[in-house]
Parts: C-alpha cells; structure tokens; sequence
C-alpha cells in the first residue's frame, strides 16, 4: 500500500467547499450530547444487571465504558484536528489507510452500523409507545415462525410482531418527512433533546429526592441467583460493555460536519472531549438513580428499566417516562434517517456505489433514492433480529473501525511527525495504545460470547444467532461490490483515453 504524502484533499471533499463554518463551541457539545442519548440509557442497564448481577460491577461497566470512549474520543479527535474535512472518518481512512478501507468503513455504515442503529432507535420508539398503547401480536405458527441462516443462526422475524410493526411504521414515516424535504428536521430534535435531557434530570431527581422505596443497599447488595466467576465473570462483563458501547455510541459522527464547523481544528477535538464526560456523568447519575430503586435481580427483569423505575417512584410515572422515551428515540432515529443517507448520496457521487443512489429529488432537493433504500434495508434488519441483537451487532462492527482510527494517530505521528497538530492526545502513545489493545480484546471476547450463547441456545431448543458472524458478513458482502465498481471505473477511464 503506498502511504499518502500530503492531506490535500479529494474532489469530493472540494466540492464541500462553499458549506457555511457557522457552528461553535456549545453547538458542537450540544450535538455531541443530543446525538450519543438515545435510548441505550432507557433500555440497556436491565439487559447488563441480568448479565453481571452485581450492582457494583454494573457501575464499574459504566465508569469503564465511559473511561474508554474518552481514550477514543481523544484519539479520534486528534486525526479530527489534523484532517477537519467534510466526510469525517471516510476520509481519515482514505487518508491512512487507503480507499478501500475507507469504502469498507462506508459501507459498513450502510450494511449495519447506521441502518442498525435506525432499527434499533425505532425499536425502543414503539416499545415505549406500546406502554402507553399496546400494539398487537400475532400468535401461532406464524407469530413462531424461524429462519435458519448458515453460519450466523436462526431468526424470528414475526417475534414481537407489534413492536416491529410500529417500529416499521416510525421508519416509513421519517423516511417520507425527510424525502419530502427537512424543514421541520431542526424543530423535530430540539424538542427531543429538551424532552429526553428533561425527562432524564426529573426521574433522577424523582428516584432520589421523592421516591419512598429507594434503598441505599441496593448499591451493595448482588443477584441472588446471577453470581458468574472467574472468566465467567469476565465474559459477562464483556456482554454488559456492548449494551453501554451502545448507548455512547454516536460520538464520533461530529467530524461529519467539519466543513460547517468555526475552526475545526480546535473546535472538534474540544467538543467531543467535553461533550462525552458531559455524557459520562448524565449516565452514572442514572444508572445510581436506578439502582437506588430496584435491587439489581428487579433490574435483570425489567424490559424498560426507566419506564420501571419512574412507574415505582410515583403513580403514572411509567407512562411519562415511556412518552419522554418515545419523542427521543424517535428524534435520534429522525436524525440518523437524515444523516446517513447523504453518506451513501454522497458514496454513489464518487462511482463506488450504484449511481441511482446518488441522484437527488428534481422537486424536493433530496437523497430520495437513498433515503428509500436505507430504509427496506434498515426495515430488513429490524425484522431479522431483537433490539439487542441490532445493537450487538452494529457495536461488534463499529469497534472494528474505532480500533482502526485509534491506531491511525500511531501511523500519522510516525509519517508526519511534524504536522501541525492543534490537539495532542494526552498521554501519548500510552492512551491510544489502551484504546486499541481494548477494542482488540473486547472484540475477541464478543465473538466467544456469542459463539457460547449460540450452543447454549442450540442446546435449550431454542433459536440461536451469532451476532459477529452476522456483522462480519454484512461488511465482508461490501467489497466484491468495491472491486466491481473499481474495475468499471478503469474501464470508462481507458476508454476515454486518447
């Protein structure tokens, strides 16, 4: 592979030329914020107490997780500061890597990372909404229905039915808001951010200051039945550390729009820094707030844990917390709907994806083609697996390329050691160093555990699936279409030669 020499960036990056650098400091953190809480918070703490059963290890899981993604948010910001173009991490590993690296990590987002995460967030939007007004199920033998895919496992595309059905429902509809233009998109998450931000600060408040069952033992006092040891123990904490990967996942999509941002290189770096121990410590306040009302063998139970928690400290609160869940889910799934489909706009523009895909609305100026595809194909996603299985899935992939960009400050100190660079990581080489040997275990241990819940389910009778196996086909379907859209291009470029 040959290195890149210099940063200039390529025509698409050009292109972005005349974006307006009008967001500073406090929009930066406020996308930071907004954009990371979603619904891993609301959803997720119930999932990891059933995994680790220690009310200690479960904060120990959050600090930990949150400590990491510092490291990253700092190893990353640092490439942000030296390459603050438009585009983001594609164009980090364009830069480092080469192009096709950087199409893998394009086409990663398309095949589960961000089509995941819409499912996913539209998931938890109906589930909330079921609790204030229960959607169907469909029973028998359709209702039971079961796949068998070779390699990844068995899926039940009808369990849940009602959930799924509404969550298809929240898909369609933001994907026609968004086809037919983006006015109302701003308005749509501000009032989500205020609401969710809102909601989270009342139920703490509530647990702590209101709530007459909350229980100081509850931060001491382990599961009863839920005791793993040794690389049980291990394992579990490895399976919880995916369910709060989730929930601050997100942080890296600011570098998205360092074209819009008032110097970037200071800018960025700052913001994500400070945006994610502002994310860090809204989340340890509500996993305290939880644990101080349900001891941690209700939380393993609980399929809402927020929703429960809220319905214990007062009447009806169930019903609020649910209808706080909703409007911000549904904002960050509409902001993730808007997002993601001008990545594969933008990909089709540069000749390594079909064409289609980037031509734009002749009416309403927008990605209308990739707007539609994301969404049969996030609606294809939603239908293969649970909302755990979406989430594992998208973290088990997205850690793959943040392990990449972590080791890319280590490739870019040594090729361009005297580059300017208005952010240094701190700590260097040790922290980027810890940040990637982690990712590299984490990784390895989510591939043990899914293979292990794999037979275990096999072996209950029940319907098994490997999460990493599924993730790594998806990404690994990308590059014969890479390669396909390589050779065409020498084509139509030897054929217009003279």
């Amino acid at each position: 592979m040959t290195e890149p020499t210099t940063f200039a960036p390529p025509a698409a990056a050009r292109s972005d030329s005349g974006l307006v650098r009008s967001l500073g400091l406090f929009t930066t953190i406020t996308i930071i914020v907004g954009g990371v809480i979603g619904s891993g918070i609301f959803k997720k703490p119930g999932v990891m107490a059933a995994q680790v059963g220690s009310p200690e290890v479960l904060l120990f899981v959050w600090v930990l997780a949150g400590v990491i993604t510092i490291f990253g948010a700092m190893s990353i910001a640092e490439v942000a500061g030296l390459i603050p173009e438009t585009g983001g991490q594609y164009v980090h590993f364009d830069r480092i890597y080469g192009p096709f690296v950087a199409y893998l990590f394009g086409w990663s987002l398309f095949a589960v990372v961000q089509t995941g995460s819409i499912a996913a967030l539209a998931y938890v939007c109906a589930e909330a909404f079921d609790r204030v007004v229960p959607l169907p199920e469909l029973r028998g033998a359709i209702g039971g229905l079961v796949l068998h895919l070779p390699v990844i496992g068995d899926i039940a595309p009808f369990k849940e039915a009602g959930i799924k059905l509404g969550a298809l429902a929240v898909i369609g509809g933001l994907t026609a808001v968004n086809y037919l233009g983006v006015r109302f998109g701003g308005m749509v998450q501000n009032v989500s951010t205020i609401a969710k931000l809102a909601g989270m600060f009342a139920l703490v408040v509530v647990a702590f200051l209101l709530s007459e069952v909350g229980r100081v033992a509850n931060f001491t006092t382990a599961s009863a039945t839920i005791r793993p040891q040794g690389v049980a123990m291990i394992a579990a904490v490895a399976a919880a550390m995916q369910g709060a990967f989730w929930a601050f996942d997100g942080w890296n999509k600011l570098t998205f729009i360092a074209g819009e941002v008032k110097e970037p290189q200071r800018t960025i770096p700052r913001g994500l820094v400070i945006g994610m121990f502002i994310v860090t410590a809204i989340y340890l306040s509500m996993t305290l707030a939880y644990m101080y009302v349900m001891p941690v063998d209700q939380m393993a139970v609980s399929k809402l844990v927020a929703a429960d928690v809220a319905e214990r400290c007062m009447a009806g609160g169930g019903k609020w917390i649910s209808v706080a869940i909703v409007i911000s889910t549904f904002g960050a799934c509409n902001a993730t709907i808007l997002a993601s489909a001008r990545i594969y706009f933008s990909m089709a523009r540069q000749n390594v994806f079909p064409r289609f895909l980037g031509a734009a609305h002749p009416r309403f100026h927008t990605p209308a083609a990739s707007l539609v595809v994301q969404a049969v194909w996030s609606s294809v996603l939603l239908l293969s697996g649970t909302f755990d299985t979406l989430t594992d899935t998208l973290i088990f992939v997205s850690w793959i390329f943040y392990a990449a960009a972590a080791y890319g400050v280590l490739l870019l100190r040594r090729r361009l050691p005297d580059a300017p660079r208005p952010f240094r990581v701190p700590g260097y080489p040790v922290v980027p160093w810890i940040f990637v040997l982690f990712a590299a275990g984490y990784l390895v241990m989510t591939i043990y555990n899914d293979i292990a819940s794999y037979q275990k389910a096999v072996a209950a009778g029940q319907p098994g699936f490997i999460n990493s196996a599924f993730g790594a086909v998806l990404v690994l379907a990308g590059a014969p279409v890479y390669f396909y859209y390589r050779a065409r291009q020498r084509k139509l470029a030897a054929a217009s030669a003279p």
